[in-house]
């Protein structure tokens, strides 16, 4: 499997993704302004302390924030840098600075290790970490002539003694061919601690999804822990994506997000970038057609046939629907289904969109639109799915907006039944020294916003290296 020359600082996917990149009534929420106070915590350097964050930041009980960079650390994973997992700590007196501590500098195929870490993390009551890497493992995979593995699943286990150093360990090493290629974060835990994820790559379905590697269009796999102590990690793929037959009009999805939802029943939601429809809308090059689609997978009684998918929507792209769901959805407590799209709308900005399960048996899902970016002071696009708040309050960030760095936006749901959202804008990115296009969001207690932004800060990176950063009342 040889993979193609790819720009490791794409925002698509991995923010290195491996390729070039019904009732449809309106309700257009109004925006306004609203800035919050904005503030670099930590700006990357470039080198061995990271650059280009992954994703967002997750928090531990004492306060200390964790996060990935897929580049950075060490040099020894040709073509590009390993990246690292890091943790800010807060400072112990008012005024003071984050410091920021690497827990682990991945190692490469070379060595057996991850490398590129994608997303954000994870952690269980233990406070073990768990995350994906697109590239090291012991796979097969090749890129550039270069032997760099198909991804992995890792888990970052604490020092027992404090001061002590952190060790990581391989869960899982992707082959690249049935059981998937290219993993994309984050992680999902279920109540008995199995992992869920999706491989953009791989699954061995799909003869029209890419070139490069076979066509094969993806996968969602299950992870469960070993029952003895010790013992392996086994990987379950739930569903191998086909993408869209030659000359079919109509089908699967095809390369799936990061961030899967599952619901008490253990249904698990999902959306994959391209796909669904190829009517000819969202044509992107070889392999890439259709504009995306929403996923529903669901446990069979019988193992041997996997899950069952169904597709409650196909999106259509430009001008009446989005394109290119973006990072994941959100489950409302009635069963809807929030998200975003990087395209699409009347502006070909991309949109917010909601999901309407059907009232009755046998019914279909209804779409509707939160808010259509429209390029101007609302930003265009994101590089990240929503977060839920107090309420039914949703927060999310696009690129663009009136200083073209990027902003943090808050949605509200209308006090007046099927009324509009409201759709305000908390804080904007400005560039080096400030963050420039902002990524996941953890929303703290008070309303208190962290997350890291892709580029920006003080590092010497074209475009500055990344940040952390912090967005309050």
């Amino acid at each position: 499997m040889v993979r193609p020359n790819v720009n490791f600082c794409s925002l698509s996917g991995i923010m290195a993704r491996l390729f070039v990149l019904v009732a449809l009534v309106c309700s257009l929420a109004s925006f306004a302004s609203a800035e919050r106070n904005e503030k670099v915590l930590y700006s990357f350097q470039g080198g061995t302390d990271g650059s280009l964050p992954a994703g967002g930041v997750i928090f531990d009980k004492a306060g200390n924030l964790y996060g990935e960079t897929i580049e950075g650390g060490s040099t020894a994973c040709p073509p590009g840098w390993c990246g690292t997992i890091y943790q800010l700590s807060p400072p112990t007196q008012n005024g003071g600075a984050w410091t920021e501590t690497v827990l682990h500098v991945f190692k490469g195929h070379n060595q057996n290790d991850g490398s590129s870490p994608s997303g954000s993390l994870i952690a269980d009551s233990a406070g073990n970490l768990y995350g994906v890497t697109g590239y090291g493992g012991s796979g097969p995979c090749v890129l550039f002539g270069t032997a760099t593995g198909c991804g992995t699943v890792f888990e970052l286990t604490p020092p027992k003694t404090k001061g002590g150093k952190w060790t990581e360990k391989v869960l899982y090493n992707f082959k690249g061919g049935n059981d998937g290629d290219l993993p994309t974060g984050p992680l999902v835990f279920d109540s008995a601690g199995n992992l869920y994820g999706a491989t953009e790559f791989g699954g061995g379905k799909g003869t029209t999804c890419d070139v490069f590697y076979g066509g094969n269009c993806g996968t969602v796999f299950k992870l469960s822990p070993p029952t003895i102590k010790g013992g392996k990690w086994t990987e379950n793929v739930l569903h191998r994506f086909a993408g869209i037959g030659t000359g079919k009009q109509y089908g699967d999805g095809a390369a799936p997000n990061a961030g899967l939802v599952l619901d008490g029943k253990g249904t698990i939601y999902g959306t994959t970038e391209f796909g669904g429809d190829g009517t000819g809308v969202c044509q992107e090059g070889s392999g890439f057609d259709g504009c995306g689609t929403v996923f529903v997978l669901k446990p069979t009684i019988r193992k041997d046939v996997g899950w069952d998918e169904t597709v409650p929507h196909r999106f259509q792209g430009r001008p009446n629907d989005g394109s290119g769901p973006f990072g994941g959805l959100v489950l409302g407590s009635l069963g809807q289904l929030y998200g975003t799209t990087r395209g699409g709308g009347s502006h070909e900005d991309g949109l917010v969109f909601e999901l309407k399960p059907p009232s009755a048996k046998g019914g279909t899902w209804t779409e509707g639109f939160l808010h259509v970016f429209t390029g101007g002071s609302d930003g265009s696009g994101t590089l990240a799915g929503l977060r839920r708040g107090s309420g039914s309050n949703l927060y999310g960030t696009s690129a663009g907006g009136s200083t073209a760095g990027g902003l943090i936006f808050l949605l509200k749901p209308s006090t007046a039944e099927q009324g509009p959202w409201s759709f305000d804008v908390l804080s904007t990115f400005k560039g080096p020294p400030d963050g420039y296009d902002p990524l996941e969001l953890t929303v703290g207690n008070g309303g208190v916003i962290f997350g890291a932004t892709l580029y920006g800060g003080t590092g010497p990176c074209q475009s500055g290296c990344g940040t952390v950063f912090e967005s309050g009342p």
